[in-house]
């Protein structure tokens, strides 16, 4: 009788120490959900004010299409506005699908290679919009000119300082885009990090 006993709250017991350790497991898998996705929220309302920005900009290029009244120009033009459009939509698509992986649908092993599919992705798109945004640079300065001021920059003689001042914007945006570069890599980098703490 007193076997039966031992048995039955040796079972009992047993059943009580699953149900906590799958509590706790769930507990773990939530919190890491959090702490992943928390690690791309800030950087996606960057990018979210910049799409604003960039949309705003291209509006009022399209608005102002007419200005644009030759052949180079309107190239410049319609280039600038695609890429603004375009540009922004795919670093938010991006964004949003790494950001919501959902570490607890798969194994360890498949959220990993969805994770780096996703990563070598979003730096991918990366790396190619800092040569895209260095392009956009120069093709915007013409629109921007002709908008402004009614001057075509491509037949005009320019002083010094316009060039200088380009010169120097140029160098700052070297610099802000690699900030930007080593940013995203650090998030990926820290979110990696927080998935593979799910091995331990």
């Amino acid at each position: 009788m007193e076997l039966e006993e031992m048995k039955t709250l040796w079972e009992e017991m047993s059943q009580k120490i699953e149900k906590q350790q799958l509590v706790t497991d769930q507990i773990i898998m939530d919190m890491t959900q959090q702490k992943y996705t928390n690690k791309f929220s800030i950087i996606l309302i960057y990018e979210s004010l910049g799409t604003v920005i960039c949309y705003g900009m291209a509006i009022y290029i399209l608005f102002n299409i007419e200005k644009l009244d030759t052949w180079y120009l309107m190239t410049c033009g319609i280039f600038t506005v695609s890429l603004l459009f375009i540009l922004p939509l795919l670093t938010l698509r991006s964004l949003t699908r790494i950001k919501s992986l959902d570490v607890a649908a798969h194994s360890y092993k498949e959220t990993l290679v969805r994770f780096e599919r996703s990563k070598k992705r979003l730096l991918l798109l990366q790396r190619t919009g800092i040569y895209l945004g260095f392009i956009l640079f120069l093709v915007v300065l013409p629109v921007m000119d002709k908008i402004f001021n009614n001057k075509d920059m491509f037949t005009m003689d320019m002083a010094a300082f316009p060039w200088i001042l380009t010169g120097v914007v140029f160098v700052l945006l070297i610099f802000f885009i690699r900030w930007g570069y080593d940013c995203y890599k650090s998030i990926t980098t820290s979110s990696e990090k927080v998935l593979k703490e799910l091995e331990d």
